[in-house]
């Protein structure tokens, strides 16, 4: 938490940080109700929708609450989902689920094949037509706080600091920006709430928020094998049974295929990649065959927040409030969060708007969490709220099972047999050490489906200043070699998947070293290092992936 010092001070009345579903939403839904109150967002992306990354099929009960007649509007949108199947695999098979087996709550009525960075593009387009002021390559680096007070707003970081942190020429330093409340919609596991959730305590007594990292491809394939608004969704191969998580692959338009891997990151396995699970999973029997002909157009990497409603911190604070993936209203069994991300900022912009209208600022909003959880989020989430928990605990075979019978239960019984499960154990503390493990071997990538970390990332399309202070910060430096390495084989290489990180050896010794330039910024390292010894802060504004059509 920071001061203003000697920076340039800038004032509005609410601050919003991040132009996702959640921060767009909460501003123009302030503006819709409230049109004299001033509303500024900041986002670290080059552009609006540049680090947006989603599967994504939308549940749109979000979209309908923000802008009833948003079909009528020309949104870059569909298609409509047409069907919807469920598989499981093994190495060579595919087994559909039969739909009548599907419990209620992870059908989405309605939905719709997106791209969200196309999404938030448009709802950007919506909050400027409003009134919103948004500023992009606009990185918030830390909380505006005096001492143990409220927040005030937020620091921009430096443009153009050498890597020693000394300033280049044409350097312009960051500002405060004051408001009377704050709301704070990073994304999962955003620097700022990081800060914000340990500062003020926010998720005291409750289970440890629980991640996966979402790796997504669009190809452009054949026409005679495109379907559009066909969506499939798959357990089982590449993932080991002890290894939740799962693939996706939906038609959308325009012949594109939207196709990913989600790996939950309580995985044990040290010499386990997501990335080579990934490559893996598009040599199925089901997945290479759309891939014949195809061509591969995009590749992005984020992490997600899995752990659902037992790992939901408080989500007032004094001064502001957490929306979106930041706070983590992600349906896991679903892989739906773009409707509650939409719904958590018209919740929290009504709660906030009301304070402003009543001349209050800087003060705990009481009815925040009320006004969000009444959106709808509250019943959803405490719905499926046993999923995660048992399949990390049972694995994927009994606790999918397990999980779908306390759906059904509590669709036709109105009550769950397990209760409220808790989610155990911070992911990265669940590695098991190297020498209990059989190392994995993943195959060299052919260049035609399959592709190396190098290929991948220049796909995502990076900028990045590589005379900047890195961003990726060591606590104490001597940690990769000297405890990571001998007991987890130091795993950072394998689960990063852009080819930040890397073992090599130097007058024969081994060095940790870091390239920072790669960083799509998944937040996987900050997540899943053992010793979580890695910090990930925002670099300079604008720097990182310029994510299109993902």
């Amino acid at each position: 938490m920071a001061e203003a010092g000697n920076r340039e001070v800038l004032s509005t009345d609410v601050l919003i940080v991040g132009a996702g579903p959640a921060g767009l939403a909460a501003a123009i839904r302030l503006k819709q109700r409230h049109p004299d109150i001033a509303v500024t967002i900041v986002e670290k992306a080059a552009e609006i929708g540049g680090h947006i990354l989603s599967g994504a099929v939308m549940d749109p009960v979000g979209l309908d609450a923000l802008i009833p007649d948003w079909r009528l509007k020309n949104p870059p949108v569909g298609p409509d989902v047409t069907t919807d199947t469920y598989h499981f695999l093994t190495s060579k098979g595919d087994f559909a689920v039969p739909h009548a087996l599907i419990p209620p709550q992870m059908r989405t009525k309605g939905g719709v094949i997106v791209s969200l960075g196309d999404l938030v593009r448009w709802l950007g387009e919506e909050a400027t037509a409003l009134g919103v002021d948004i500023f992009p390559m606009t990185a918030a680096i830390d909380v505006l706080r005096d001492g143990d007070g409220p927040v005030r707003g937020i620091i921009t970081g430096d443009l153009g600091l050498d890597r020693e942190g000394n300033p280049k020429p044409g350097h312009a330093a960051g500002i405060a920006l004051e408001a009377k409340y704050t709301l704070i919609g990073e994304g999962a596991r955003g620097s700022l709430a990081k800060k914000i959730i340990g500062e003020f305590a926010l998720a005291e007594g409750k289970s440890p928020q629980k991640y996966g990292l979402g790796i997504k491809e669009v190809w452009e394939i054949p026409a005679e094998r495109h379907q559009p608004g066909k969506v499939d969704h798959y357990l089982g191969f590449p993932l080991d049974d002890a290894t939740s998580g799962g693939g996706f692959a939906y038609h959308a338009q325009d012949r594109k295929l939207y196709l990913g891997l989600v790996v939950h990151l309580d995985y044990a396995d040290p010499t386990l990649s997501p990335f080579g699970e990934f490559q893996r999973f598009k040599t199925h029997p089901s997945i290479a065959p759309l891939l014949e002909g195809a061509t591969r157009i995009s590749y992005g990497a984020r992490a997600l927040a899995s752990g659902g409603w037992q790992s939901l911190p408080d989500l007032a604070f004094a001064g502001g409030g957490l929306i979106g993936c930041a706070a983590g209203f992600m349906n896991a069994p679903r892989l739906k969060a773009i409707h509650n991300a939409i719904l958590s900022g018209i919740g929290a912009a009504d709660a906030v708007g009301e304070a402003v209208a009543a001349g209050r600022q800087h003060d705990r909003l009481e009815n925040l969490q009320e006004r969000v959880f009444e959106t709808g989020i509250e019943a959803e989430l405490v719905g499926v709220r046993n999923i995660k928990p048992l399949w990390s605990r049972f694995g994927t075979l009994l606790g999918a099972g397990l999980g779908g019978f306390d759906l059904w239960c509590q669709s036709l019984l109105k009550f769950s047999l397990f209760g409220t499960q808790r989610n155990d154990t911070p992911d990265a503390a669940k590695l098991k050490p190297i020498a209990s493990v059989t190392p994995r071997v993943y195959q060299r990538p052919d260049g035609k489906t399959t592709f190396d970390r190098a290929s991948s990332v220049f796909l995502a399309n990076l900028a990045h200043d590589e005379d900047q202070p890195i961003h990726l910060k060591l606590a104490d430096p001597t940690i990769p070699v000297r405890e990571n390495l001998p007991r987890y084989g130091e795993p950072a290489p394998l689960y990063c998947p852009a080819g930040v990180y890397e073992l090599a050896e130097e007058n024969g010794a081994p060095v940790f070293r870091i390239h920072a330039a790669n960083c799509v910024h998944c937040k996987t390292c900050d997540i899943k290092d053992p010793a979580q010894n890695i910090t990930w802060v925002p670099p300079e504004g604008g720097s990182g992936p310029n994510y299109s059509g993902i």
